[in-house]
C-alpha cells in the first residue's frame, strides 16, 4: 500500500501543504498544538518527511559545523577530555534540534581557513570551540553575515558572539583559595597568550599582586598531557618548588600532580594544586582535584540556541557564565 504524501496529509488534517511541512520540520510559525496533531496524524498514516528534500527546498543542509582550531596546540587531540566533555552535550543539543554535526579539527594555515568553512555550502552554521591564537581570523568572519558562534573569551568591542565562562573570576577564585590555605609561592601553568588562559591568568595575577608576601611564577607550557608533565618536571627540577599551583586546565593540573609526586613531594601537603574545567576525571584522580568548574552542558545548549537564532535571522548576544570553585583534596 502506497504511503500518503504531504498533499494527502494536508487534506486529512484540513490545513495547507506548507503548514504540514512546517509542522513536521518543527518550524516556529506553527503552534505546538498544531504540530502535535499533524505529527500524530502523519505517524498514524505511516508518513515520513523526506528531510533531504525538505532541506533543499529551504536551501539548508541540515548540518552544523563544529570546528576546533589548534593554532597554538597542533598536537592536541580530539580525545582531549575537555573537548569530549563539550562535544557530547553539543551533539545531543543539535540532534534534538534536528541537525547533524559535522566535526572538524583544524590546524590553521593562512587567514582564509574559517572563511572557507563557513562559505563551503556544507553547513548551515558553525560552532567554533576555542579561539586559539586565531582572534583576528575569527573577527574577520564574525563581521560577516554567516552564522557563527564561538566558545571562548568575550572582549568588549568584539564582533564575534561568544559563550564561555568568566575566566578572570575563575582565576581570582583559585588565587584566593591558595592564599587562604597559607600558600605563598604560587605558580600559574598555562599559556597566557591564549584568550581564555589570558583571562584566567589575569584574575590569578591580580589577586596575587595585591597579597603581601606572595610570589608568583608563570610556566607557559603545552596543554597535552605528556608535554605538560615533562615541562613541569623540568621546572620543578630547576627551581625552588612552588607550594601552590593553579593550572590552566584539569589535564595540566593532573600532569603537574604526577610531576610533583615524581619529585618526591606530596599533594597537597607540599604543593596544593587547582585545575580548571572540572572534567569527569577530576573527581577520580588521587588525590581528587580541586578545580574551577565551568558548566559545559549549559554552555553547549547556549551555543546551539544562539546559533539557531542566528540562522533564522534573529539577534544574538554573548553569554558569560559564572564559574564555581569545587573543593576536593588536592588543595
Amino acid at each position: 500500500m502506497k504511503r500518503p504524501g504531504l498533499v494527502e496529509i494536508a487534506k486529512i488534517a484540513g490545513v495547507s501543504v506548507s503548514t504540514v511541512s512546517r509542522a513536521l520540520s518543527d518550524h516556529s510559525r506553527v503552534s505546538s498544538a498544531t504540530k502535535a496533531r499533524i505529527r500524530a496524524l502523519a505517524a498514524e498514516q505511516g508518513f515520513r518527511l523526506n528531510q533531504t528534500a525538505s532541506a533543499l527546498r529551504r536551501q539548508r543542509t541540515g548540518a552544523i559545523g563544529v570546528v576546533i582550531p589548534l593554532g597554538h596546540e597542533v598536537d592536541q587531540s580530539l580525545s582531549d577530555p575537555f573537548f569530549m566533555a563539550l562535544l557530547g552535550p553539543l551533539a545531543d543539543a543539535l540532534a534534538d534540534a534536528g541537525y547533524d554535526l559535522l566535526l572538524s579539527r583544524v590546524i590553521p594555515r593562512g587567514t582564509d581557513w574559517l572563511d572557507d568553512i563557513v562559505r563551503s555550502g556544507r553547513v548551515d552554521g558553525v560552532i567554533l570551540i576555542g579561539q586559539s591564537n586565531q582572534t583576528d581570523v575569527i573577527e574577520a568572519v564574525a563581521r560577516g553575515p554567516e552564522p557563527l558562534v564561538v566558545w571562548g573569551a568575550s572582549r568588549q568591542g568584539m564582533a564575534q558572539v561568544t559563550v564561555g565562562t568568566d575566566n578572570r573570576a575563575g582565576g581570582e577564585m583559585a588565587a584566593r583559595h591558595l592564599i587562604s590555605i597559607g600558600r605563598r609561592r604560587l605558580a600559574f601553568l598555562g599559556d597566557p597568550s591564549v584568550p581564555e588562559f589570558a583571562d584566567r591568568y589575569a584574575g590569578f595575577h591580580g589577586v596575587v599582586a595585591a597579597a603581601p608576601g606572595v610570589e608568583e611564577t608563570v610556566l607557559p607550557l603545552h596543554l597535552t598531557e605528556g608535554d605538560a608533565y615533562s615541562e613541569t618536571a623540568r621546572f620543578l627540577s630547576a627551581n625552588v618548588s612552588p607550594d601552590g599551583i593553579f593550572a590552566a586546565s584539569d589535564v595540566v593540573a593532573m600532569s603537574a600532580m604526577r610531576a610533583v609526586a615524581d619529585r618526591g613531594l606530596s599533594v597537597p601537603h607540599d604543593v596544593a594544586v587547582i585545575g580548571f574545567d572540572d572534567i569527569g576525571l577530576a573527581a577520580h584522580v588521587v588525590p581528587p582535584l580541586t578545580t574551577i568548574r565551568q558548566d559545559v552542558r549549559r554552555g553547549a545548549r547556549l551555543l546551539v540556541k544562539i546559533l539557531l537564532s542566528r540562522i533564522e535571522g534573529g539577534a544574538a548576544e554573548s553569554v558569560t557564565m559564572r564559574p564555581e570553585l569545587i573543593l576536593r583534596a588536592s588543595a
